[in-house]
């Protein structure tokens, strides 16, 4: 690394992304052809759209998930807290290829409302998904979803917003660390 006149250090370009961080975690349930459903957990995803809804999350084509997307074109975006950081982190740690995530992360699967991927029971919110389209961009996918259910838990989403003092979103930093916001601040302007 090169210090610059300016007091900053020339960052490779290969980490790049992470001056974007920290980004929260999610874990986006998805399911195969015959009903087996996995767990990837991410921290590349992004609203795309308000009217209509939709969301984007980036896959690796390296990840199971990738291909039970594209071929049964539903997932969900479940929201963890810190609670369960642990569960979410063994999800993005071990292959759905050869574990059942579900059962190795020790995570409930629930119904959703109007996909076939399950929700996370352990996690505060959801957003169920079709996919509408994949795009490929470099080394990932970006798989964009129309958002056709939304739901949170009352006592941490009101009026749109996060409580930050009653739910700890989880936040990856880069590598194994992990941080979460303490308060709401609300600016007059």
């Amino acid at each position: 690394m090169v210090l610059l006149e300016t007091n900053k250090i020339e960052i490779d370009k290969l980490y790049a992304y992470r001056l974007l961080y920290p980004r929260n975690i999610v874990l986006v349930s998805c399911i195969d052809k015959n009903g087996k459903a996995n767990i990837i957990t991410i921290a590349w995803s992004m609203p795309l759209s308000i009217d209509p809804p939709m969301v984007a999350i980036s896959i690796s084509p390296k990840r199971y998930s990738y291909k039970l997307i594209e071929e049964t074109k539903e997932f969900v975006i479940n929201i963890p807290t810190m609670e369960i950081l642990e569960n979410a982190i063994i999800c993005g740690k071990v292959s759905g290829r050869e574990y059942d995530k579900f059962k190795k992360a020790k995570l409930t699967p629930i119904p959703a409302k109007s996909v076939k991927p399950p929700i996370i029971k352990e996690c505060i919110a959801h957003l169920e998904c079709k996919l509408i389209n994949l795009l490929v961009t470099g080394d990932h996918g970006l798989f964009i979803g129309e958002v056709i259910e939304a739901y949170a838990n009352e006592k941490v989403f009101h009026e749109g917003v996060y409580d930050a003092e009653k739910v700890k979103l989880i936040y990856h930093i880069g590598k194994d660390y992990y941080t979460s916001l303490t308060s709401n601040i609300k600016v007059f302007v």
